[in-house]
């Protein structure tokens, strides 16, 4: 029998597949970037066919560099940028770019629905806050603004999807339009409750029933390949869940007060809560982790927009480095930043704050300030926006965090990851595969294809690299969070 996984993981600037055996070992793996799309500030576009073709790229290059042949695979998993929204045909063509979850577009529109008193309503039904985050509201985008969306949508002639869904889709040559809880959890079109599409978002947004996928749950096969140039027919697609859920399964966070952080493009706080929803009080967002059989397991969720996009727009935007990796050395050059603070609001600022209006800010700079406190208050400001979140579950769940685990490319970074643990009084854990969220989705998948049996394979799989221990002084640490707080309030 087959006993590799091929796992997708589809992120915001690039997309990974990774091949792992048996013993949840890589066998292969490769990268592609695609384009980012800029048509106006505060607007972010993917093309979904350059993401089609990273991903077949990716899976031809994955299997070479595993040196198997693809009648080896005994399943595939998908894990995903989770909000970014597209639309489609029913022959798999999309009729528009694909909204991406850091675009903006829709900020007024979510102010007028506050404005209407529909806040809580939304809340209560999804766990979820009026945000243009989530998809909803660019789905709402989409029908109004391109051209006969509306009425192919209402005529069944139109798929809609966040990434798993396209990718599920373009696997199985059209057979399956599903996705998962998790991912639709993401969608304000969601009953956090009944695990069914609601009606009454539907109404809110103006969303045809035909348009939405069928949910299902997080492991299970959803289909098989078919038609693909890059895999044979017949390879069961079979685990599903958006990228930060996989990245909390694939950390082994599957007990209640059990928690992650990814350092991704963004940085996102993750508490599992057991089987039943908590409601925040503190302006995090209540969401479905995973769906396994008759189990779900929910979790909070903090989110920060901005996380490892700020260190390339060090690189990108201001030349302060060639290389996102250079951070680390040239933050090094100061002992500290000073009175500098750095707020990452360059896409608004997320939980607890959900502050679309706000923007990035440095404070604190005078004629002795240099590039290295710059790079230093950087990598600060993304870890102070954790603090805040991790500070707002702490309340929320009742529960303290004795232990972190952490995740994504910054994990590697051991400046952060030691300040992280010093402003959070926490032991901050890096496991040895920092690739966690293809982790999960190729366990996931191995569940759904009966490769594996039970989640005590992955905890005894799962291995710590490093513990950062706390131990910057109290005085130093109500420092930087006394600048911290007068910089938020002024971003």
């Amino acid at each position: 029998m087959a006993k590799h996984v091929l796992a997708i993981d589809q992120g915001t600037t690039g997309t990974h597949v990774a091949i792992l055996d048996s013993k949840l070992r890589v066998a292969g793996k490769a990268y592609r970037e695609f384009r980012q799309h800029f048509p106006r500030p505060g607007w972010v576009e993917h093309d979904l066919g350059e993401i089609w073709e990273s991903v077949e790229y990716c899976i031809a290059k994955g299997l070479r560099d595993a040196r198997i042949k693809a009648k080896d695979l005994a399943a595939i998993g998908i894990t995903n940028q989770r909000e970014t929204t597209g639309l489609w045909t029913r022959e798999g063509k999309p009729i528009h770019k694909a909204i991406v979850w850091q675009d903006r577009r829709t900020a007024s529109f979510c102010a007028e629905l506050k404005s209407r008193g529909e806040e809580e309503r939304v809340r209560e039904r999804t766990g979820l806050v009026l945000d243009p985050y989530f998809s909803g509201t660019k789905l709402c985008w989409l029908l109004e603004n391109v051209k006969e969306a509306r009425a192919r949508a209402e005529a069944g002639e139109l798929c809609f999807g966040t990434i798993d869904t396209w990718l599920v889709y373009k696997l199985t040559g059209g057979k399956a339009h599903v996705t998962d809880v998790s991912n639709a959890s993401r969608t304000l079109l969601m009953d956090l409750s009944s695990l069914g599409w609601s009606a009454e978002m539907r109404a809110l947004f103006g969303v045809p029933a035909q348009l939405l996928p069928e949910i299902r749950t997080s492991s299970e096969v959803y289909g098989a390949t078919r038609g693909l140039r890059s895999l044979p027919d017949g390879i069961p697609v079979a685990g599903m869940a958006g990228d930060q859920q996989a990245a909390l399964f694939g950390q082994a966070c599957f007990e209640p007060g059990e928690s992650k952080c990814t350092y991704g493009t963004g940085a996102f706080l993750l508490m599992n809560v057991g089987e039943a929803p908590v409601r925040s009080r503190s302006g995090l967002l209540s969401t479905v982790a995973w769906r396994l059989g008759g189990r779900t397991t929910y979790a909070l969720e903090g989110s920060a927009f901005i996380a490892g996009a700020a260190v390339q727009w060090l690189r990108d935007g201001l030349g302060l480095i060639r290389k996102a990796a250079e951070v680390e050395k040239l933050a090094r050059e100061v002992k500290d930043c000073g009175e500098v603070v750095f707020v990452p609001a360059l896409a608004g600022l997320g939980a607890p704050h959900w502050r679309p209006e706000a923007r990035g800010l440095f404070a604190g700079i005078d004629r002795s300030t240099t590039k290295a406190h710059l790079a230093r208050a950087v990598l600060e400001g993304v870890a102070l926006q954790i603090l805040d979140l991790l500070e707002a579950m702490k309340r929320d769940s009742g529960r303290e965090v004795p232990r972190l685990k952490v995740d994504g490319g910054a994990a590697a970074n051991g400046l952060l990851m030691q300040f992280q643990a010093d402003v959070l009084g926490t032991e901050v854990v890096r496991p040895k595969n920092l690739e966690t969220t293809s982790l999960g989705a190729a366990f996931l998948a191995g569940l759904g294809a009966e490769v594996w049996r039970g989640t005590e394979e992955i905890r005894r799989a799962w291995r710590a690299d490093r513990v950062f221990k706390p131990r910057m002084p109290a005085s130093e640490k109500e420092r930087h969070l006394a600048k911290w707080r007068r910089a938020v309030e002024r971003a």
